[in-house]
């Protein structure tokens, strides 16, 4: 069985890519910055302090707004201590104040003595909130590794797969001197994002790093500059190549759409056979520009069959004639 993804708190202060900076004051629980993150959702619940925390879902953030604030501040010391009492009963990994908000005395001492970090931050609970969520979806999303080839082509992730040594770095080297951007080269590591979304990238300690047989490693960016890289890319398109074989059944329409599972995602698929004068780069790329015109609705195998299917109707009615 599969462990569910979890994240330590203390990884949550660090930024991450398109979250945004999310200032924090650590008030109380330092020592429990190692408690863990299980779900990408924060949890908000007035009830659980109004005497419901039943309420409270194990693994998740808790967020303190004003209202929640304004509440603790209503009771009575006593009354304060069995909420927190009734709140720490749970896994809340953390607790997080915002919009400037400053905690009753007894919810640090409750935090410091349960060992739960009580954070700060003068941002808005909804921005604050945004920002957060963002940070767990990162650590939280489904990830894996493929060994194939990222490129960013007019805008699109195209990721090319295949068996070793059948041309997956020529085809994104001849990409890139193309005016095309290399993301990753052998080793492609994805994220699924919000559910049906999939970033691509490469390991950092190799990035833009490419192998070519003959040539030995290249850096992409010192050869063709900073334009010809991308960092990450959401990835829309999966090209598979193949060996040629005669007998094999190859798409000669296209009227049928495959699909590659990656991640829980499925992505869109071209299976490329490839032999000997065929121009795989141009191919791929034409291939980019078929899914980018799929895309906003036009398919161009079923435009053509449904105007020869018009034609044949358009005869049959008449009573055929010669073709003009």
């Amino acid at each position: 069985m599969a462990t569910p993804p979890a994240v330590a708190v203390g990884s949550l202060l660090e930024p991450v890519p398109d979250a945004g900076a999310l200032v924090v004051e650590i008030v109380a629980g330092r020592q429990g910055l190692g408690r863990l993150v299980r779900s990408p959702h924060v949890q908000k619940t007035g009830l659980a302090l109004a005497g419901f925390p039943e309420y409270i879902r194990s693994g998740r953030v808790l967020v303190f707004g004003e209202s929640e604030v304004r509440f603790l501040e209503s009771r009575d010391v006593a009354e304060r201590y069995a909420i927190a009492e009734g709140i720490f009963a749970h896994d809340v990994p953390c607790i997080l104040l915002t919009a400037g908000l400053r905690p009753v005395p007894e919810l640090v001492d409750a935090c410091q003595t349960a060992g739960v970090p009580l954070l700060l931050t003068a941002t808005s609970t909804g921005t604050a909130i945004a920002k957060l969520t963002a940070r767990l979806e990162f650590h939280l999303a489904d990830r894996a590794t493929v060994h194939g080839v990222l490129v960013d082509l007019l805008g699109l992730g195209v990721l090319i797969l295949g068996e070793s040594g059948i041309g997956k770095s020529e085809c994104g080297l001849e990409l890139i001197s193309r005016g095309h951007r290399l993301v990753a080269d052998d080793v492609v590591e994805v994220r699924r994002r919000a559910e049906s979304f999939i970033d691509g990238t490469g390991l950092a300690s190799a990035r833009f790093f490419m192998e070519v047989r003959g040539l030995g490693l290249i850096d992409i960016q010192a050869l063709f500059g900073i334009s010809a890289v991308c960092t990450v890319k959401q990835i829309g398109l999966v090209v598979q190549l193949e060996r040629w074989e005669d007998r094999a059944e190859h798409e000669r329409l296209g009227l049928d759409d495959q699909w590659y599972a990656l991640v829980g995602v499925r992505l869109p698929l071209v299976r490329m056979p490839v032999a000997p004068g065929r121009s795989v780069a141009t191919l791929v790329e034409v291939a980019a520009r078929n899914e980018l015109l799929k895309a906003q609705g036009y398919n161009a195998a079923r435009t053509l069959t449904s105007r020869l299917r018009g034609r044949m109707h358009v005869e049959a009615a008449s009573g055929g004639g010669d073709a003009e």
